[in-house]
């Protein structure tokens, strides 16, 4: 007999249900980013920005086009976002060693202190709603997340979560 948390049980999902899952994550979403949107519309940023610094902080030294990959974003439109953190002091740009045709990014001390503000802000509301849900519901949330991306993003996930 399958009880309510069996996988059999998901099979039979209403469309209803699956929609009140998608709602919850728009609103979830938009929870999520209120915070840091908060903080970064003091500076005239905006997500793309949020996106890059973090994903610079995850892999310090990562390359344009690593970072193209991840954030899924055209070249110009990385471009303008990269330049304008450069201009603002908050990443900077190293010719690759391997390869001087490459650009590796890091952040700079005043990036660092940024990622770290918006970070703290999203840290901030995901414990609470982990302490909230409990463990057994944060695994379960994790799994749900991981279900939905496609296997190239969820390669580079596994990828950014080996390097701790």
């Amino acid at each position: 007999m399958a009880d309510s948390h069996s996988g059999e049980s998901l099979l039979y999902l209403t469309d209803e249900q699956l929609r009140q899952g998608i709602e919850a994550m728009y609103f979830a979403y938009r929870g999520f980013t209120a915070d840091p949107d908060r903080i970064l519309a003091t500076m005239a940023y905006g997500r793309a920005h949020h996106r890059a610094i973090h994903f610079i902080k995850r892999a310090p030294g990562t390359t344009v086009t690593n970072l193209l990959e991840i954030l899924g974003v055209t070249k110009q439109s990385l471009n303008r976002v990269l330049r304008t953190l450069i201009e603002d002091g908050l990443v900077e740009s190293r010719v690759g060693s391997a390869d001087r045709r490459e650009r590796n990014l890091f952040l700079t001390e005043a990036g660092e202190a940024l990622e770290n503000r918006l970070s703290d802000a999203q840290r901030t509301r995901m414990r609470a709603a982990y302490r909230d849900a409990g463990p057994e519901a944060v695994s379960g949330f994790r799994r749900v997340l991981e279900a939905m991306m496609d296997g190239e993003m969820r390669r580079r996930y596994e990828s950014l979560r080996e390097k701790g």
